[in-house]
């Protein structure tokens, strides 16, 4: 059995539905458990992620950069990096903001950075924007990877509840993700 832990800070709630996504979409391959981390639950302890084949990164983008609580977490992974404790596992992320840029780029940049200090090999979006129903086209927010993104999920929410934001389009981006990684780890040996 692999498995993939999502890691994950959230300032209002955005971000976390997000992760909940990537979750669903690896549960979804036969094969893997996956668990889900609010990013205080290992930033004390981040060796525990040690036990897991993939990790997924997520975090809100704050003024262009990842949110303060999960760089935090970053810099706790020192002790990890010095054993090489997440070595050669799979890595990917994703990240939110309420504008369309916002410069998302910038945090999976980060993150990928991040995960290839610590040895991980880099699992990419891999995904098309697109959509296979008819009327909707490239950016509308039901369409899967409507912002763009190839290096790994971003999704934009609306200054409104979690429930209202971010769109089904978003969600279904952060959901293929979560498969992409889970698949990847049942071929990575």
């Amino acid at each position: 059995m692999k498995k993939v832990a999502v890691v994950y800070h959230s300032g209002f709630g955005h971000t976390e539905v997000q992760a909940q996504a990537v979750v669903k979409g690896a549960r979804s391959v036969s094969g893997v458990t996956s668990n889900l981390f609010e990013v205080t639950q290992v930033t004390e302890k981040p060796e525990q992620l040690n036990a897991y084949d993939a990790i997924i990164f997520g975090a809100p983008t704050y003024m262009g950069s990842l949110s303060a609580p999960f760089k935090t977490f970053m810099d706790a992974s020192s002790k990890v990096w010095f054993n090489q404790g997440w070595k050669d596992k799979l890595a990917a992320g994703f990240t939110n903001s309420g504008s369309m840029s916002g410069d998302k780029l910038n945090s999976l940049i980060q993150l990928s950075t991040f995960s290839a200090q610590h040895g991980m090999l880099w699992v990419s979006l891999g995904q098309m924007n697109e959509s296979s129903e008819p009327g909707i086209t490239n950016g509308h927010p039901e369409a899967i990877n409507r912002i763009g993104s190839y290096l790994g999920a971003m999704a934009q929410s609306d200054n409104l509840p979690t429930n209202q934001t971010p769109p089904s389009g978003d969600l279904k981006t952060a959901e293929l993700l979560g498969k992409r990684v889970a698949e990847a780890a049942i071929r990575w040996q």
